[in-house]
This record gives C-alpha cells, structure tokens and sequence, in this order.
C-alpha cells in the first residue's frame, strides 16, 4: 500500500509540475507580446513625430499638436486594456515602494516623476499647448509654460522645457540596461529697455530638474524627449524687452554632432521685474564699447 501511495505521489509532483511549468511558459508568452505590441505603440509614434518636430510653420504645429497626442494616447488606451493593465501609471512609485528606501534619494527619485507626470497629463489631456516653440536640426524646443514660483523664499520666473528629438543610445552593462541621450544646453539672456538699449545680460548650461529619459519614470510617455526648467531671477524694472539664446548640442550614436540654435524675443511681463528701486542681487559689472550697449549711438557714428 505504502508503495502505491508514494507511486501517487510522484505523479501528483509530476502533474503539478508540468502545471506551474506551462503556467510560467504562458506568462513568459503573454509577457512577449506585451511587450511586442507596446513597442509596436511607439514605433508608430516615432514614424509620425517626424514632421512635428521640423514644421517650420508653428500655427500648423500648434493645431496639429491636439490630434497627434489623442491619437497616441489612443493607442495607449487600447494597449492598457488588451492586456489588462491599470490606467494609473504610477509603476515607478510601485517599484521605490517594494524597494523598502527611505533616504533622501528617494524622495528625490518622487519629485523627478512628479515633475514628469506634470507635463505627461497635458499631454494625455490634450491641454499641452507650449507658450514659445521653434526647430532646428531635427529637434524641436518648446518652452512649456512660465510663471513666476517662490524658490527658497525668492520670487524668481521659471521657464520649463521640453526638447524634442535629442539623439539617444540603449546600452547595456551586464544585465542592465540604460538609456543615454546626448542634448546639452547653453543659454543667454540678453535684457535691454524699450529702446533696445543693453541693460545686463545672463548665461546658463543644462537646466535644473532636467528628465533627458523620461520613461523611466512613466513608460507611456512620448518617447525620445528631454524636459527641464531653468530659475531667473526677476529682473530690473527698467527692461523691457529679453532675447533669450538657447543652444543645444546633441551627438548620435555614429559618431556625428549637432548644434540647434533658437532664439526667443519677448516683451517681458510686469510680473518678471523688480520693483522701482530694488536692486539686481548678484549682479556684477563689466566693460562693454558704448556701441555695444546702445545700438542708437552706434547708428549714429
């Protein structure tokens, strides 16, 4: 009896076996083409961005921007709902949660997808609508949006960006792998008055809380894009008139560079000066031909 029973047994092993075994292989299966049809979602993403990152006529990018992303967001949706898959897209939050960390780096590790979701929801709700855009290059830049922010106690104007197009490169080190995306920024201020009389000027390199990957932290976020913003401080009362400079270098994988240039003249909103009276903080003092400073004065030599 003893020997049928153990007989049982084995057979009972076996079977579960071979059901746990065909249970993973359908998983591993299931998770393939996942994976299979999400990257189809961003391939057709990527044949149709072409155009949107070069239309030099900015009306046409404007009005095209709405359609563009209903339609990719569509395909979203509809990939979420083939596999079953939440609508929260809160994975990366999941994951620093099951990784038990509790130092600063993560709270760090928050805010940068925080800061993505932000400009990941006006897109998927179509109110993405950028305050200033131009291309270059095959990339395309475009300020998000501006407003005037506390930061430490400071009132200072905040210019949030999103590049389009930067080159980028999957490697691999063991069995990680990582994204790396070539796009460094240079950018100039230049302030004048009405006149156009040069009153200071300005310069920075790569902007603060810059995501030059940003579906790391959500993976349906358009791909091949780098966000970030720049902090200035408020201005003095008397300019009137910016012309901020942007360059930004990029190198593809081959071996070859890029430099796009883009230059955004504005008047400068009330809300970005200082008051009559108060003084620039951190500003220091140079030397500059007469002619340079007051193109008036220049045009009359």
């Amino acid at each position: 009896m003893k020997r049928y029973f153990g007989f049982v047994l084995l057979v009972v092993g076996i079977i579960v076996a071979a059901v746990m075994t065909t249970r993973a292989s359908s998983a591993r299966a299931l998770e393939a083409q996942r994976d299979a049809d999400f990257a189809r979602v961003q391939k057709d993403y990527l044949e149709r961005v072409g155009w949107l990152r070069v239309n030099p006529d900015e009306k046409a990018y404007r009005q095209e921007l709405s359609p563009f992303f209903k339609t990719y967001f569509e395909q979203v949706g509809a990939h979420h709902d083939r596999y079953k898959l939440g609508k929260e897209y809160d994975a990366y939050l999941t994951e620093l949660e099951k990784r038990g960390e509790k130092d600063d780096r993560v709270q760090d590790r928050k805010a940068f997808y925080e800061y993505t979701r932000q400009v990941f929801d006006l897109m998927r709700e179509g109110k993405y609508q950028p305050e200033w855009t131009a291309t270059d290059k095959g990339m395309r830049l475009d300020v998000v949006s501006s407003e005037v922010v506390r930061v430490l106690g400071k009132p200072q104007v905040r210019l949030r960006l999103a590049l389009w197009g930067a080159q980028r490169e999957e490697r691999t080190d063991g069995k990680v792998k990582k994204m790396v995306t070539s796009a460094s920024f240079s950018t100039q201020w230049k302030l004048t008055d009405e006149r156009g009389k040069l009153l200071g000027e300005m310069s920075a390199e790569d902007p603060s809380m810059k995501v030059d990957f940003p579906e790391r932290f959500i993976a349906e976020f358009p791909p091949q894009m780098v966000l970030g913003h720049y902090d200035i401080d408020l201005v003095p009362n008397g300019v009137k008139k910016m012309e901020i400079s942007f360059e930004v270098g990029s190198r593809a994988a081959s071996g070859g560079d890029v430099t796009a240039a883009y230059v955004w003249k504005l008047d400068v909103p009330s809300d970005w000066r200082l008051g009559a009276g108060e003084q620039w903080e951190g500003a220091t003092v140079t030397e500059r031909p007469e002619e340079e400073i007051d193109p008036a004065k220049a045009a009359k030599k």
